[in-house]
């Protein structure tokens, strides 16, 4: 699975994400108190898919240059 679950600090409701410690570009999506991070491809896509204010799924479409 792509989606990392990230533990969010429920007395602060922070979250720390040591970015040092990754590689390449990542994005962080949030909602509802729960944070997730996933690593985006080289080449392709990746969409946030919201239903009524809330994140219903991510979706990837990779692809490579011949």
């Amino acid at each position: 699975m792509r989606l990392q679950n990230i533990d969010i600090d429920p007395s602060t409701m922070t979250l720390h994400v040591d970015i040092m410690e990754q590689k390449g570009c990542f994005a962080i999506v949030v909602c509802d108190g729960k944070a997730k991070l996933t690593r985006l491809p080289e080449h392709g896509e990746t969409k946030i898919i919201t239903h009524q204010g809330k994140i219903k799924r991510v979706k990837f479409d990779e692809g490579e240059e011949f």
